[in-house]
């Protein structure tokens, strides 16, 4: 009971979560592939990262946090992508689409009933001090 308990509170966070990212997305009005690289713990970038393969880098760099790819490639660990060891091609645009229905899915199969709006997260590029 414990352990189902314990995934139906990952779900739910990775539900949350990604609704935040997708929301913001959209906000933005980002679109176009792009690339989730695994991190190299012995090479110069430790942590995952997202390359653009379409537009600009700059973009990206500007929405997204470090720490958020950090989050964002857990989520997508969690959801049985192999993102700590391959990269993980994806348009932004269709995040959504492309797994908060499974994990609506499942949380309503617990009994959950998840809130059709998903609140707005704050965008990191609002959160940089600024001068």
């Amino acid at each position: 009971m414990l352990l189902r308990q314990a995934r139906l509170a990952n779900v739910a966070y990775a539900y949350q979560r990604l609704g935040e990212f997708a929301a913001r997305i959209s906000r933005a009005r980002l679109c176009g592939a792009v690339a989730i690289c695994p991190g190299d713990p012995a090479g110069e970038q430790p942590w995952p990262g997202m390359a653009a393969l379409e537009g600009s880098q700059a973009v990206i760099e500007e929405h997204f946090l470090d720490e958020e790819l950090v989050e964002l490639t857990d989520i997508l660990a969690f959801l049985g992508e192999d993102v700590r060891t391959d990269r993980l091609t994806l348009r932004l645009e269709d995040l959504a689409d492309r797994y908060l229905p499974r994990l609506r899915a499942e949380l309503l199969a617990a009994g959950v009933t998840p809130a059709n709006t998903l609140p707005a997260s704050e965008d990191s590029s609002s959160r940089l001090e600024r001068p």
